[in-house]
């Protein structure tokens, strides 16, 4: 038996966030039809330990059918050492026999796979003519959302606020110093801001990517008709947005059980009396499959809720996988 392993060059350079998003879309609309099938991720949390690991299995039938299983540590403290906070694998096995196919590198997979998923909820739900990109965070997934929303759709700026100025000041010139090396054009300016509050005023489309505890977004500082795709807090006791966001907005989910199990932003509003339990309106699947609607209103705040799912992480392991043999590219090991 051989398997394929393929490290964060190789995920990069297969898995382009255009090629992501349409693998993001089909099977997002698989899992609102019940066609693909994955259990409640299990999340380990030893007491005294840096962060936490988390194990995501998933499964897909049909022509391409496959196992996919996700081992993730995620440790907050891990950007004030030049790391992602997301560390792990992601296992491609084959359905028919059971053997493992491939092992790719999971903060590759997470970060693009995110960012995608983001793209397609904002190409779903934000208004046609939002055009000002605003990023709460200088990690690894705003920059992955920076690229993917950016390339979905024609943006006249990106602005970027994190918790220390200096820090965005960097963010914003390294994108544009890689915009100007590789002649790309169509990159808006990136513009770095010394405050959240500044960043999202007025704009349009609003990613929050940060590994707070504590709200970085107020409701008061949001534009009538904002979308916001809520990326960061993936743990019961955290939060990006204030309650008063989760009250006032629309709010849309990955899935349910995720967002109702797994999100502070959703659980904490829950608790504070700010919502109801059937405040989610839709998963996006649902918007894709075409049994059940999005925005409804030009002044309508929307909120994407992303937990990150097994079968996101499975479809793009599946597609990096089949263009890594199709093009020769990995390692391949006797197991």
């Amino acid at each position: 038996m051989r398997i394929l392993i393929l490290g964060a060059r190789e995920v990069h350079t297969l898995l382009p966030y255009d090629k992501c998003a349409d693998a993001m879309r089909e099977v997002l609309a698989a899992f609102a039809r019940g066609e693909v099938h994955q259990p409640l991720r299990s999340v380990l949390r030893p007491e005294g330990a840096n962060g936490l690991m988390a194990l995501m299995p998933s499964y897909r039938p049909g022509e391409a059918a496959a196992y996919g299983l996700k081992a993730i540590c995620i440790t907050p403290g891990n950007p004030a050492i030049g790391l992602d906070t997301h560390q792990g694998i992601v296992l491609l096995s084959s359905a028919q026999t059971g053997e493992p196919l491939g092992v790719l590198n999971a903060s590759a997979v997470t970060e693009i796979r995110t960012a995608a998923v983001s793209a397609v909820a904002t190409a779903l739900l934000a208004r046609p003519d939002a055009d000002v990109l605003a990023i709460i965070g200088t990690g690894a997934q705003a920059r992955a959302h920076l690229h993917a929303i950016a390339r979905s759709r024609a943006l006249t700026q990106i602005r970027v606020a994190g918790r220390e100025h200096a820090r965005a000041i960097r963010f914003a010139e390294s994108v544009r110093d890689q915009a100007t090396h590789a002649q790309d054009r169509a990159m808006p300016p990136v513009v770095a801001c010394s405050s959240a509050r500044e960043a999202v005023a007025g704009a349009g489309i609003i990613v929050t990517a940060t590994s707070s505890a504590q709200p970085v977004l107020e409701r008061g500082w949001l534009a009538a008709g904002a979308h916001i795709n809520a990326v960061g807090a993936c743990v019961p006791a955290a939060r990006e947005l204030d309650a008063a966001t989760i009250a006032g907005a629309t709010l849309f989910a990955d899935s349910r059980e995720s967002v109702s199990s797994e999100a502070g932003d959703y659980l904490l509003a829950l608790a504070e009396g700010a919502i109801g339990p059937g405040h989610i309106r839709a998963e996006i699947g649902e918007i894709l499959a075409g049994t059940a609607h999005g925005r409804s209103g030009d002044d309508e705040i929307t909120v994407f809720e992303s937990l990150g799912l097994a079968i996101e992480d499975l479809a793009a392991a599946a597609l990096v996988y089949r263009r890594a043999v199709e093009s020769g590219v990995g390692s391949w090991a006797d197991f």
